[in-house]
């Protein structure tokens, strides 16, 4: 058991620090984090959803800015789009589960929001027809994926982090996440970070 935890928190520790020595990539998460900000100024709001360990991410950060992060601040509009279970169950049931997250987008999803589209895949069926439906709305889209997959393709902005197990794609995608939260406080509230 040893081993295999110890094993575990490396390749965490792996993926992490990889992530801290890619100056590139963290350039990729202030950009992230721009994007959001810029809309959330404008009136806009960001839009979540993933999948199981990814739909728990969306619900996570969205919870992040509609209540805080770090500060005692005005409300962010954030909206997890794995919440609603009468949407997700009447769409799955009507539509089919790959609809699940693009209905909602095309009902909810305005041109100038962000969507924030989690698939450690990169291929999830219903991440990338919510990424179709954002595209042809104006909205802007920040993918969280592993290194590969087709959202990379579909994203203005990808994290796609480089780890050879979908556990700890998720354990750096929470951590991408919980910084792109802190850099929105930053820039829309530069007052409490002094």
């Amino acid at each position: 058991m040893k081993d295999r935890m110890n094993s575990h928190i490396q390749r965490s520790i792996d993926a992490k620090t990889a992530i801290l020595n890619d100056a590139e990539f963290l350039a990729l998460v202030e950009q992230s984090a721009t994007l959001c900000a810029d809309a959330l100024r404008q009136g806009k709001k960001i839009l979540f959803a993933g999948n199981g360990g990814s739909a728990s991410d969306a619900q996570h950060l969205s919870a992040e800015l509609v209540g805080r992060y770090k500060f005692d601040r005005a409300s962010l509009a954030a909206i997890a789009l794995t919440t609603d279970t009468s949407a997700l169950t009447a769409i799955g049931n009507d539509y089919g589960y790959d609809d699940v997250f693009s209905r909602q987008v095309s009902g909810l999803g305005q041109e100038g929001d962000v969507l924030v589209a989690i698939s450690t895949s990169g291929n999830s069926a219903n991440i990338i027809k919510a990424c179709d439906v954002a595209a042809k709305k104006g909205l802007k889209i920040v993918g969280m994926s592993g290194a590969k997959g087709k959202l990379k393709e579909l994203a203005d902005v990808c994290l796609a982090v480089q780890a050879p197990e979908t556990a700890t794609i998720q354990e750096a995608h929470i951590m991408l996440g919980h910084i792109i939260c802190d850099g929105i406080e930053q820039i829309l509230f530069p007052e409490l970070n002094s």
